[in-house]
């Protein structure tokens, strides 16, 4: 009995490891098949699937085609559209960490351009979501880390590549975001003053002025020191900072500006 379980015992490992040899060899032809297609035919696959929108299987082959052939125009060009795959599956920090290193290996890369674009286009998007396109007024209202650095992104962007044709669309988006991060003082600045702390509404709403200068948010800047210097019994500051506010804005109502927050806010048609 104890030498039948032992020979069973053997014929299970025996059939195991043939199994594994057989799925090695099966590996290994495939491999040797896509070595025998070359960089251009498995490129061109990735490309149909990122195409029709198969992010997952582009990503796949994108992947092995950097591994098979890590040197070559295709292997450069592939981890760029691999981070765009990435951007598309609602996987931003494996785009970002892609971009980062595309950057850094090809800093001269005729499409680099376009590798600082959609890094700041990757950040915009997390400003942004879904929800804060349907809820726009809520977007001022949460930490604004993503429309900082996508803020620095455009910025890179434009300060090394200016005639980049990515520059006019970064320009836009930067003139939202310096809107939306203005608001946010303004924001952080009435939840002080809501809490009686006047001298701190006071100073964000100078920091919006001075930092976003034109910004929207200047008008409930002003109104807001407005309101601070009054309840500090400041009553000619108060009334200075009114007449600063009528001379550049006219009669405004205030109500009415932050009821059409969104309107003030977005700079595309």
């Amino acid at each position: 009995m104890p030498n039948q379980l032992t020979n069973n015992v053997f014929i299970r490992l025996s059939v195991l490891l043939l199994m594994v040899a057989m799925l090695a060899v099966s590996g290994c032809s495939r491999d040797k098949r896509d070595d025998d297609r070359g960089p251009e035919v498995l490129y061109e696959e990735a490309q149909r699937s990122l195409q029709n929108r198969n992010y997952g299987r582009a990503i796949e082959q994108y992947r092995r085609l950097t591994t098979l052939y890590p040197f070559g125009r295709h292997a450069e060009q592939s981890q760029l559209d691999m981070a765009y795959a990435y951007y598309q599956a609602n996987q931003p920090e494996r785009a970002i960490t892609t971009l980062d290193r595309f950057i850094r290996t090809y800093p001269t890369h005729p499409n680099v351009d376009y590798a600082w674009y959609l890094k700041g286009l990757v950040h915009y998007e997390e400003t942004m979501g879904f929800l804060r396109r349907m809820f726009p007024g809520q977007v001022v209202d949460r930490d604004q880390t993503s429309a900082r650095q996508a803020f620095m992104d455009f910025q890179e962007l434009i300060r090394r590549h200016p005639q980049s044709r990515y520059v006019a669309d970064a320009r836009q988006r930067m003139v939202f975001l310096r809107n939306v991060l203005a608001e946010h003082e303004i924001v952080v600045g009435e939840y002080y003053f809501r809490r009686g702390a006047y001298i701190a509404a006071i100073n964000r709403a100078q920091y919006v002025i001075e930092t976003y200068p034109q910004s929207p948010a200047n008008i409930n800047a002003l109104d807001l020191m407005a309101r601070a210097y009054t309840r500090l019994d400041l009553p000619e500051l108060a009334a200075d900072t009114r007449e600063v506010l009528r001379h550049n804005y006219g009669d405004v109502d205030i109500e009415e500006e932050h009821e059409s927050l969104w309107r003030r806010l977005w700079p595309f048609d």
